[in-house]
């Protein structure tokens, strides 16, 4: 048997469902043997591509494939500044593909290379973003009735609505934030008031409080049971916890942003929060997420990983992957924008039914990429892609705000 190596390393963008994805796909010189996996960073897709085609790739070339833990720490260290969300996505991608390629050879899907099933399937939660409290209303009765019992719901996005503007405006999304509290409380008054214990729900503040407001919030909001309360503050406040945590009993989450080890094991470690919702790039695969798990574990936090309709249909089975195997699995996002699209272009993608995360059992990942349909898809320009736009939040002043 020849030994295998890595003879070529592919990136792939697509937009499948109109938001802008990369693929990594890594070939061997066994041209039935390659794997792939997910590295979207949507808003800088060049870059992430770029710093696979131009610096990984040549670390790749001729490696062995099995050298799953080395290759990430090489690829790591290689560029020296590490923990980055461009050269996290980017090594994130290629770790992904390699566990895919380490599953396929042992003839096992990744989560019995992890230990094994958990659950007969993963508990997950659906989206509800609406554009009023009686659009919310109306989306919730929809969910419910199709089995779905945990809830995010938004109302205009993340706080967004028609605010009175200077005349000299800004370019972005305008938002009023006690205007965003106050419709946000007496939307999950209602909701609770129609559907009661039928539906837990879960908002996600996405940053845009300062820490006093988002007391303020949780204090409104702890009479309605939440199953949590996401990105309360932003990476760079997370200082503030534990003032937050000692003021409401709400199960608070964070993790989407974050890139820097530091970050995820000082929540943990000091029970900041109650989940942890990393996006698997973007903290750099598979490889990290076990140790993250891990981690979790010991102190009692669960997962919930992040799953935003800006992941591949790749992205969507790691994070069901990991969540099936981990005994500390809370739930699990999952997006509405996946749909046929996603599904034609990448075959063995997840399916959802009432709550519940289901994966087929075929080796590696279970997901593939079709490269011709994928070519259907092409990439969205930045100058014309809405998610460069949704980011640049202000206040009614003009401020810009983090997203």
């Amino acid at each position: 048997m020849k030994k295998l190596i890595i003879k070529n390393v592919k990136t792939i963008i697509t937009a499948p469902e109109g938001i802008n994805l990369l693929v990594v796909k890594v070939e061997t010189n066994d041209p039935s043997i390659y794997g792939v996996g997910c590295a979207t960073f949507t808003q800088r897709v060049k870059v992430v591509k770029e710093v696979i085609d131009q610096y990984l790739k040549p670390i790749l070339i001729g490696q062995s494939p099995n050298k799953i833990e080395d290759i990430w720490q090489v690829c790591t260290s290689n560029a020296y500044w590490r923990n980055g969300p461009v050269l996290n996505c980017a090594i994130g991608g290629v770790d992904m593909a390699l566990w895919d390629i380490k599953g396929k050879l042992a003839d096992m899907p990744l989560y019995e290379l992890l230990g094994g099933k958990c659950r007969n399937a993963v508990p997950a939660y659906a989206h509800v973003d609406a554009g009023s409290i009686k659009d919310a209303l109306k989306q919730v009765k929809e969910r419910t009735d199709n089995g779905w019992t945990n809830l995010r719901v938004q109302i205009n996005g993340y706080g967004g609505s028609e605010v009175e503007k200077p005349k000299e405006e800004n370019d972005g999304n305008y938002y009023d934030p006690l205007r965003y509290m106050e419709t946000t409380v007496k939307a999950f008054k209602e909701i609770k008031s129609v559907f009661g214990n039928k539906v837990n729900l879960i908002h996600d503040v996405h940053e845009k409080l300062t820490p006093n407001q988002v007391i303020t919030l949780a204090g409104k909001l702890e009479e309605y049971d939440l199953l949590f309360l996401e990105d309360p503050v932003s990476p760079e406040q997370l200082s503030w916890l534990k003032q937050i945590r000692n003021h409401t009993n709400i199960p608070l989450a964070m993790g989407e942003l974050f890139n820097n080890p530091q970050e995820w094991q000082q929540v943990i470690q000091n029970h900041y929060v109650d989940y942890i919702r990393c996006h698997i790039s973007q903290i750099g695969g598979i490889t990290p997420a076990k140790k993250i798990i891990a981690f979790a574990d010991i102190y009692g936090v669960q997962t919930a990983w992040h799953g935003p309709g800006d992941l591949s249909g790749i992205g969507h089975a790691v994070n069901a992957q990991l969540s099936i195997a981990s005994h500390n699995c809370g739930l699990q996002e999952w997006s509405n924008s996946i749909k046929k699209n996603t599904y034609d272009v990448f075959p063995g993608t997840p399916v959802a039914k009432s709550g519940y995360i289901y994966l087929n059992d075929e080796p590696g990942l279970g997901v593939d990429i079709n490269e011709e349909a994928a070519a259907e898809f092409p990439e969205i320009p930045f100058a014309k892609d809405w998610t460069s736009k949704w980011t640049t939040m202000r206040l009614p002043d003009g401020t810009s705000v983090r997203p």
